[in-house]
């Protein structure tokens, strides 16, 4: 350690913030000090990172889904947030369709002397370190690419996966195995339709298997429906914290393409991922875990990036069954704890 400090900056939700992970702890491996700056979808995860030591939210209105006018005033509010965490070098952390470039400036306002990130684009003096695009690979290789740009490596026995600190298991968790549905998305495209997940419930009841609905404070509504008499639904009623402790205790989770796809990984426990092409699977399905991905890759949404499906019936997971889905659990399962 040399007493110095870092700024890993991530201004996306939940998910995006759980990749950077092992870049994270890279460079905290390193440093005396990492803040993560992140976006307030992400504020939560960003705090359950190992090696993370504060967190500053900034909701920056070039990535922002609803971004707020740009203005003097608020740059310069940010400008000195930044400062006052006096670190020494950031790494501006992005994802494939979004330029480092204007958070870099913002960081070179703020005092910051060293700034890493991916840039296609010329940087001139904006960056320190330049990284070109990678080829085609996941998210948190991606990430950890730059880290290691850097100058940062992984300390010995960190395999790279994702990892969040171990939190508390939240009151009303089932005594013995359970499965966890988590129906909710971030964005429609990537839901998979909510008869479907009702019916998923009723024939994983029938076969003896006990499950538990998830979903944030605004997913209320589709839990219950869900859910139904036959599962413990926890719709609403955990934090961040607490999903992550429910994932862990999980034998297996079903979840489309968001953030707590990303924290099942993080917490070992075993997906089948009811992944919409919108975005491309290779970057953005569950990382380092065992994992069954359904739902057709080569649907005409593919790469389109939308958050309302642009095709009639939503056929890219429409089609899959729920067969298709208990299929895949069965093989993600310990044979011990199968059901009957």
């Amino acid at each position: 350690m040399n007493g110095r400090s870092a700024l890993v900056v991530r201004l996306d939700s939940m998910g995006d913030v759980l990749v950077c992970g092992p870049a994270v702890r890279a460079v905290a491996a390193t440093l005396d000090r990492v803040t993560v700056l992140s976006g307030p979808r992400g504020a939560a995860a960003a705090r359950l990172l190992p090696g993370v030591a504060d967190v500053v939210v900034w909701d920056c209105p070039w990535i922002s889904a609803a971004p707020r006018p740009v203005s003097a005033a608020a740059v310069g509010e940010i400008v000195e947030r930044i400062r006052a965490v006096g670190a020494d070098e950031a790494l501006v952390l992005t994802s494939f369709h979004q330029s480092a470039l204007p958070t870099a400036l913002v960081l070179r306002l703020a005092g910051i002397g060293r700034i890493a990130a991916i840039s296609d684009d010329y940087p001139g003096s904006l960056l320190d370190v330049r990284v070109p695009s990678p080829a085609d690979a996941p998210e948190p290789e991606r990430m950890l690419a730059v880290a290691r740009a850097a100058g940062y490596a992984l300390p010995g026995g960190d395999a790279g996966r994702l990892a969040v600190v171990a939190t508390a298991e939240p009151p009303g968790l089932p005594d013995g195995p359970f499965l966890v549905l988590h129906p909710g998305a971030d964005a429609p495209a990537r839901a998979y339709p909510e008869p479907l997940w009702r019916k998923l419930v009723t024939e994983l009841a029938a076969a003896g298997h006990t499950v538990v609905v998830t979903g944030g404070p605004g997913e209320t509504r589709l839990t219950s429906a869900v859910a139904g008499a036959d599962a413990v639904d926890l719709g609403g009623r955990l934090d961040l914290a607490a999903l992550a402790a429910t994932l862990r205790r999980a034998d297996a989770v079903v979840v489309a393409n968001t953030g707590p796809a990303h924290l099942a990984a993080a917490v070992g426990t075993p997906v089948v991922s009811l992944f919409a092409p919108v975005v491309p699977a290779v970057r953005w399905a569950p990382y380092g875990i065992a994992r069954v991905l359904l739902g057709d890759q080569d649907a005409p949404c593919r790469g389109t990036r939308a958050r309302e499906c642009p095709v009639a019936g939503h056929p890219c997971l429409s089609a899959v069954s729920t067969q298709a889905i208990r299929a895949a659990l069965e093989a993600l399962l310990p044979v011990p704890e199968r059901a009957a």
